[in-house]
């Protein structure tokens, strides 16, 4: 399969390509300074990604920028910028990505797992990923042409707990993240929250 992975140079986005790649599907890397470029707060570049990758089978996005910060000292453009890149952003790309994917392809959002689980600074992130928790189970049931739509909502992943200098032992290597979006494209699901941490 064809597939486009956008945010292929960040830490999990990174891993999908090469796990993708291992399978033999022809990956497509995507990100706002890539070959195929494409800035998700800006829906006319996302089109205009589509007119540069033909014919494509998925898409994956492991982009979208949001806000870790105490609740009381998130401001409206620390909101808004979750809002406008990592929520609205992904759904831009699901809305685009429907005229674009072959017939039965697939659509692999990224939310994250502070949407069930939040933690002190989580607000602002956690009503993000749970808008697109619900927007994925939504628009799956009305997803023309056999397209399919999931999304991941990984836990914390080890090194970006790492460069955070937080406790890398609660978070999960971006290798063992990255089999979630294989799994996304590769098998059935539609309307699914994939948890890396339940897959067997």
């Amino acid at each position: 399969m064809k597939v486009i992975v956008i945010g292929a140079t960040g830490t999990i986005g990174n891993e999908v390509a090469k796990a993708l790649a291992a399978k033999k599907h022809e990956v497509v890397h995507a990100s706002r300074h890539g070959k195929a470029r494409v800035d998700l707060e800006d829906q006319a570049s996302i089109r205009a990604m589509f007119g540069t990758v033909r014919n494509p089978d998925a898409v994956v996005c492991c982009a979208g920028d949001a806000v870790f910060k105490p609740f009381a000292e998130l401001a409206d453009a620390d909101y808004a910028l979750g809002l406008r890149s990592k929520l609205m952003g992904q759904v831009s790309l699901a809305r685009v990505s429907m005229d674009h994917l072959r017939d039965g392809g697939s659509i692999t959002l990224t939310a994250g797992s502070l949407a069930r689980e939040p933690m002190p600074g989580s607000a602002s992130i956690s009503l993000v990923n749970a808008g697109l928790e619900g927007f994925v189970r939504a628009a799956a049931l009305e997803m023309p042409r056999g397209l399919r739509i999931n999304v991941v909502s990984p836990p914390w992943v080890r090194e970006t707990l790492i460069e955070l200098g937080m406790d890398p032992a609660i978070g999960l290597p971006a290798s063992e993240v990255a089999k979630a979006y294989v799994a996304a494209v590769e098998g059935k699901q539609q309307g699914a929250v994939l948890d890396p941490r339940q897959l067997g």
